[in-house]
């Protein structure tokens, strides 16, 4: 069985996760995917918190994002190794790049040069507000960006100060939007023979997941607060706490069915019947001491215990996992969510599988992450034609470095 993308050829400029992320979706697919990369300025995500030995070809975060690539190290700010880098677009099918604005111009690697070497290439720009309009030239990280697309904003408990998601969230949704966007570009080429450029603003991925707050305010003019975990028309809905250690359960109840099943979960208690909760306005307002009487049920009882009971009774009902309960999950092991590499010294590392799974077409993890420089003589000998003395001359004068 072929992969997907088999015979496509992609040039990975990506730095520290966001765009390596999307070439490690794309060699999931097959792709050959060549990271480019150099010690005169380290890729971070190979010196994350994670890596103890503190050694960078065994990140455990750089295996997980950069997994099943090609490895090479070029300097760019030496003129030759620019040109190398475009001979090797000259041979690729998809330029992925995550600097700021102006960087890949600089270098004459910006679209419209590119296209001069390639006219079909396909590129792919993910900065944190896009390549053009006045918010173009700043710097921002992905725990910044969830401030600038408002999604902080909404994150707090109920009418008190923001707390925000802490998180660079925008290095994971950006990279699933980039993605589809190179397939769709791909699929446009095999129709038309045309290249694209993708010009994806990663704030821009990030107001997408908060539609509801956009549309609060366009059609109501109320600007969405914290809310802690309520919902303006689901209730229940919150994280209660059950027996154990800092364990919750998470409930969300939408119809009167489903309240009249969490009422059959929980033994029908007599507050079931209270007027204060007889339609979802007046739950919304007593929610409070709804979710006190919740919680006193809850606590009884371990967090899987709680979701099989309302499970069969048909409540959206889930355990509030940490990433040790999730690791050992009978579910996700089944689904191998987790599924364990080995690099090219034989050491394992356990990284994310392919999040989506066809069911005619092959999807995995090929290998782990590769060692810095590791296929440089394949890549510049067999690719591009380089001699062995050439190669070590580069290499001396810190070209390929």
């Amino acid at each position: 069985m072929s992969l997907p993308l088999e015979g496509y050829r992609v040039a990975d400029f990506g730095w520290v996760a966001a765009a390596p992320i999307i070439g490690g979706l794309l060699a999931d697919m097959g792709a050959e995917v060549i990271k480019i990369e150099s010690r005169a300025r380290w890729d971070t995500s190979r010196f994350t918190p994670d890596n103890t030995e503190r050694n960078p070809d065994k990140d455990p975060w750089f295996h997980c994002i950069n997994r099943g690539k090609l490895s090479i190290t070029l300097n760019l700010s030496k003129p030759e190794a620019i040109e190398l880098s475009k001979r090797l677009i000259e041979k690729s099918d998809v330029v992925i790049e995550n600097f700021s604005p102006g960087i890949m111009r600089r270098y004459g690697m910006d679209y419209e040069s590119l296209r001069k070497l390639k006219s079909d290439i396909i590129m792919i720009s993910l900065s944190g507000c896009g390549q053009d309009g006045p918010y173009s030239h700043l710097v921002a990280y992905g725990p910044s960006l969830n401030g600038l697309a408002g999604l902080d904003s909404m994150v707090g408990y109920e009418s008190e100060r923001v707390l925000g998601m802490q998180q660079a969230f925008s290095d994971f949704n950006g990279p699933i939007h980039g993605v589809f966007a190179v397939l769709a570009a791909l699929y446009h080429r095999e129709k038309t023979g045309e290249g694209s450029y993708i010009d994806l603003a990663q704030v821009e991925a990030l107001v997408s997941v908060i539609g509801e707050g956009i549309m609060e305010y366009t059609m109501n003019g109320r600007v969405t607060g914290t809310m802690g975990n309520s919902h303006p028309t689901m209730v229940p809905h919150n994280n209660y706490r059950c027996k154990g250690d800092d364990k919750w359960i998470s409930i969300a109840i939408k119809t009167a069915e489903e309240w009249q099943a969490l009422c059959q979960a929980l033994d029908n208690p007599e507050w079931c019947n209270d007027e204060k909760f007889a339609d979802p306005y007046k739950r919304f307002k007593n929610r409070d001491e709804l979710d006190n009487l919740i919680t006193k049920w809850t606590e009884q009882h371990d967090p899987n215990e709680a979701m099989q009971i309302m499970q069969a009774k048909g409540v959206a009902a889930i355990p509030c996992m940490d990433i040790e309960d999730r690791y050992l999950d009978t579910h996700f092991s089944e689904r191998e969510t987790f599924v364990f590499v080995n690099d090219s010294d034989g050491d394992p590392f356990v990284v994310t599988n392919t999040p989506f799974k066809m069911s005619r077409t092959q999807t995995a993890v090929q290998q782990a992450a590769p060692k810095m420089g590791e296929h440089n003589n394949y890549v510049f000998g067999d690719i591009l034609g380089l001699d062995y003395k050439e190669i070590s001359r580069l290499e001396e004068d810190k070209i390929i470095y």
